[in-house]
């Protein structure tokens, strides 16, 4: 590019790198700022003395979707991380029964005749009818919404009818599944969501589909290794990352965006200014009171947003013999979750999850040692909860389930690191509008065209990434935000750019 135009990114975390790279890649001019001392966001490692911890998260699906984004820079994500398939994939634990589903056909075959007796005969059925669903929707969350005309477009329409705008998660695997804890087993993953399957939209039923299709991976050292080596692309492409460096406003002029001022009071000029902290935050910290209509604060707290979450990052001194990912549902799963969602309450016999991931990769702890990585749903800050009243109390009675329901019977004596993270802490932290890690809920009014666009529709020269814009949350669609947006800008400078396929191989074209 003769004249490179500039693109300022706000914020280093998965959406912002992405972007960062592909850009960066096709001859534009791209700065990078972080408040942090490290690149990631919610994606970045927690240290604690021997111990690597992921801030967030710790499944990595359709890892094809991470490969094309370095595909997009000429790379192999093989030539930068390490990738190790989990097989199981994780074991669920119920109050009478433990189930630990494969990708192997044989194997997910065996083990449901094993823990669901007569209940195999359907997986081949979900399997087809939900990777036809998956096969007419994911080109969809592949595409740019900036107009409504988006939804009269032929891969829209022929998607349509596979919406299941009439059902949510549960009632869809309820057409499959007999078993109410089979049913659980796949409907656990609106949780990725911050959603509860009775009221996650049915259309995510793809997600269960897509875990038992591709599997799930781990990356060696860590989910967060993957935002340094996209921050490596960044650098050899020659864009710059500037850490510990926190923008205080973007800058603009009548609704145009033309740069951003740091906290030091330097301004930066640029053509284009793509957005990845969290959104709701974004439009009513990072703009002059009066540029934003209709993201106001006000108006925001009317919308729908994911649960919190309450976080115990665990060193313990001794290695427990548990699988890298384990989710343990309470014995009343249906009350906890309408608690989380509905009651905005917290209960004692809640579920949660402890990734184990000492027993994949040895380079997270010391020898001899191990991380525990333990995650609680719990309601984000619209609930009437005191943090700094309840924090001690939920740490100690997950303990005790940890203890009881997953037999760590010395867990509190081999402790010898620890951090915790309440709603408190993601607001305060990491910028997180009401704690909601999530971000906005993907209930159908808050999806496609009705989920803030990834051109910002309140401000030219501004384009979102992350969880907050369309696609929605979670790694490989936060991904999927950032390549639309860097294609947005492509297309505008007429920058050859490549239209996705859904797997992986691509069509190129010229800006079109």
């Amino acid at each position: 590019m003769a004249d490179k135009k500039k693109i300022i990114i706000v914020g280093a975390g998965p959406g912002g790198l992405t972007a960062g790279m592909i850009l960066a890649h096709r001859g534009f001019d791209v700065q990078i700022f972080e408040k942090a001392e490290e690149v990631g966001g919610r994606n970045a490692a927690i240290k604690l003395g021997g111990y690597t911890f992921d801030t967030g998260p710790t499944f990595l699906m359709m890892n094809y979707i991470l490969e094309d984004m370095f595909r997009e820079t000429g790379r192999s994500a093989k030539d930068y991380l390490d990738f190790k398939r989990l097989d199981p994939m994780y074991r669920l634990i119920f109050d009478d029964r433990e189930f630990s589903p494969s990708t192997d056909r044989v194997k997910i075959i065996k083990e449901m005749d094993r823990v669901f007796p007569g209940e195999s005969k359907n997986m081949e059925r979900f399997m087809q009818n939900e990777g036809k669903r998956f096969e007419m929707l994911f080109p969809c969350l592949q595409k740019d919404y900036s107009s409504f005309t988006a939804f009269f477009k032929p891969v829209f329409l022929k998607a349509f009818p596979y919406l299941a705008l009439d059902r949510t998660i549960y009632q869809n695997l309820s057409t499959y599944f007999k078993e109410e804890k089979l049913r659980l087993s796949f409907t656990f993953q609106s949780k990725y969501l911050g959603m509860s399957a009775w009221e996650c939209p049915g259309a995510f039923t793809i997600i269960p589909y897509i875990e038992h299709k591709w599997g799930i991976f781990h990356v060696i050292g860590g989910l967060n290794r993957i935002s340094h080596a996209m921050a490596k692309v960044v650098e050899e492409e020659c864009g710059k990352i500037h850490l510990k460096t926190p923008v205080k406003r973007i800058i603009t002029e009548g609704k145009k965006a033309k740069g951003v001022e740091l906290e030091n009071g330097e301004k930066i000029m640029a053509d284009e200014v793509i957005v990845n902290a969290d959104f709701s935050y974004a439009t009513t910290h990072l703009f002059d009171k009066g540029v934003i209509k209709k993201y106001t604060e006000p108006k925001l707290m009317k919308r729908k947003y994911s649960c919190s979450i309450f976080m115990m990052y665990l060193g313990v001194k001794k290695k427990y013999n548990m699988p890298h990912h384990n989710i343990f549902f309470s014995k009343d799963y249906r009350t906890n979750v309408d608690n989380i969602f509905k009651n905005m309450k917290l209960t004692d016999d809640t579920a949660f999850y402890i990734q184990n991931a000492s027993m994949t990769d040895p380079t997270l702890a010391p020898p001899g040692k191990s991380t525990l990585y333990v995650l609680v749903p719990v309601p984000n800050k619209k609930a009437n909860i005191d943090w700094k009243t309840e924090k001690e109390k939920v740490k100690n009675n997950v303990l005790n389930l940890m203890e009881t329901k997953a037999g760590l019977k010395d867990l509190r004596q081999n402790i010898e690191a620890e951090m915790i993270y309440t709603p408190d802490n993601w607001v305060d932290d990491l910028n997180v509008f009401l704690g909601a890690t999530f971000n906005l809920g993907h209930n159908l009014s808050q999806m496609l065209y009705f989920r803030p666009r990834n051109r910002f529709e309140e401000v030219k020269n501004v384009y979102l990434v992350g969880g907050g814009t369309h696609p929605g949350s979670g790694l490989p669609t936060i991904y999927e935000s950032s390549r639309i947006s860097a294609n947005l800008i492509s297309k505008k400078y007429n920058v050859p750019y490549e239209i996705p396929t859904l797997l992986s191989g691509k069509i190129t074209v010229d800006g079109k």
